[in-house]
């Protein structure tokens, strides 16, 4: 609960677990419990459940869990879940005539991209292709096809730990390929960059043609189906692809796709992509993202950077 000014408390209407499986909320379908997950029924709720959390509890943000390991021991602290609550998109209209789209960081992007398109705006297609939510996309600056998600934002809204809620633009952030870092000289305290989370943005697509926009997002749409192992749990590129080539390609040239430690393996169908076969252990798939690493900086001293996030206590 959280004191309200006038002395009397306002009752949560969230949703709070203990010991919930991350597994059932990472896309790789494996790893450990959190020691308390909470789903905000909104953004009112979600800044109440901050202001009850104390100065030293671990916080994590999870959408999709499309580019996260958390490792078999689990997480200490709390896991916010916005997917399905913060859910909220739409268009917003300006005296002037101009249109912009308002999405909260629970909105899987996909979803964002037909919503563009149905409403006669073009740019947000790529979106189709990102596997995750609105805030994850924030986050690292998700994309995909030549579009990437800090071209179209005007500002965001963010909250930190302590439930302040702040409006933010693009010059507030140091961004760059799957970076995006809030500047220190935004904050008292450097290290609270990273506590600091992206509720909703408001992106600007210029006006476009519905048809052409539906019929880009089914042609992409089926070719990442040819070309991603979408059969099997994944968390998407393991590694972010370095200036001048591709880090599957640098991958495939080692000669380890299909290679497997437990339950993981290389995809076959694309080396840059790491599968469970239906057992893997998060301490499977770790082993075997740093395998790929060694193997390719070995064979071609290229020092790959790792683009998925790897959190919690190893058992």
């Amino acid at each position: 609960m959280d004191m309200t000014e006038t002395g009397h408390f306002t009752a949560l209407r969230g949703t709070l677990k203990l010991d919930e499986p991350m597994a059932r909320h990472v896309s790789w379908r494996a790893g450990g419990v959190a020691q308390r997950a909470y789903w905000p029924a909104d953004i009112d709720d979600l800044v109440a459940f901050l202001k009850t959390q104390r100065a030293d509890e671990p916080v994590y943000f999870v959408g999709l869990g499309s580019n996260l390991l958390v490792r078999d021991g689990g997480l200490r602290g709390t896991v916010v879940l916005p997917h399905g609550r913060l859910n909220h998109v739409n268009i917003e209209i300006q005296p002037d005539g101009s249109r912009f789209l308002r999405a909260e960081a629970g909105v899987a992007s996909p979803k964002v991209a037909r919503f563009a398109a149905r409403h006669g705006m073009a740019g947000a297609e790529f979106l189709a292709g990102v596997p995750g939510t609105v805030g994850g996309a924030l986050a690292m600056n998700a994309g995909c096809y030549g579009s990437e998600t800090w071209e179209f934002v005007e500002n965001v809204m963010t909250v930190d730990r302590h439930g302040q809620l702040r409006e933010r633009v693009s010059r507030d952030y140091e961004i760059g390929y799957r970076h995006v870092v809030l500047r220190q000289l935004q904050v008292p305290n450097p290290e609270s960059r990273n506590e600091e989370w992206f509720l909703s943005a408001r992106f600007y697509f210029a006006d476009g043609d519905q048809e052409i926009a539906k019929a880009r997002i089914k042609d992409w749409l089926t070719r990442r189906i040819a070309t991603q192992p979408l059969d099997w749990p994944n968390a998407g590129s393991t590694f972010r692809n370095p200036a001048g080539d591709h880090a599957a390609r640098l991958i495939e040239s080692c000669g380890i796709k299909g290679f497997t430690i437990g339950g993981a393996q290389v995809s076959e169908k694309h080396a840059n992509f790491i599968i469970n076969l239906g057992h893997a252990t998060a301490a499977d798939i770790e082993a075997l993202i740093n395998h790929m690493h060694e193997t390719v900086l070995a064979n071609t001293g290229i020092d790959l950077v790792q683009e998925v996030r790897i959190v919690g206590e190893g058992e």
